[in-house]
């Protein structure tokens, strides 16, 4: 697993020891990404079951300006530390140890809305459709805040939501990919 382009490219990211977690394929984050274009310029970045911290850090090396990871898995956490310290950008992106399945409120204390948010729950764990709500209500996206989900390609795209309007979805394999636009 490597960073892909931008300022820290082909730089290589540990990853998580075991099959706790499923990072995203180069390939897939590549097409993400040049989907988003210069829309990561300047973005602040919250990634949701980060994993390895791969699509943040991805972010950062394209131009966003902050960005905060969660995850709950303490050999993710310690995945994306190390993956911090060797870009040398702890002073750009944070780390929070979370169970994303509670309340979110939180992530709108004291901080700066998020313009670009990544979800990857786990595929089996039914965690979308409820994350989506929650992140709805915490307060801490931006207005138009774009929102980019991975699934499995048999689950279903995320369902209706009245505050989110489905803008793009594609397909890599087994691998869904539904871009959702924040609507306030």
């Amino acid at each position: 697993m490597r960073i892909v382009a931008g300022t820290f490219r082909g730089r290589r990211l540990q990853a998580v020891p075991g099959q706790h977690t499923r990072p995203t394929a180069d390939r897939v984050r590549e097409s993400v990404f040049n989907i988003l274009g210069d829309g990561v310029v300047g973005a602040r970045v919250l990634d949701l079951f980060a994993g390895t911290g791969a699509l943040a850090l991805e972010a950062i090396s394209r131009g966003a300006v902050q960005a905060l990871c969660i995850d709950n898995h303490p050999a993710a956490l310690a995945a994306i530390r190390a993956n911090i310290d060797q870009l040398a950008v702890a002073d750009r992106v944070r780390i929070m140890r979370w169970d994303l399945t509670g309340e979110m409120r939180r992530l709108a204390l004291g901080a700066i809305p998020f313009d670009l948010v990544f979800m990857d729950p786990p595929y089996a764990a039914g965690l979308l459709d409820k994350t989506l709500t929650r992140l709805a209500a915490s307060g801490a996206l931006a207005p138009d805040a774009l929102v980019v989900v991975e699934h499995g390609h048999r689950s279903s795209a995320p369902s209706a939501h009245p505050d989110y309007m489905p803008v793009d979805a594609r397909r890599y394999g087994k691998t869904l990919v539904s871009f959702l636009r924040y609507v306030v």
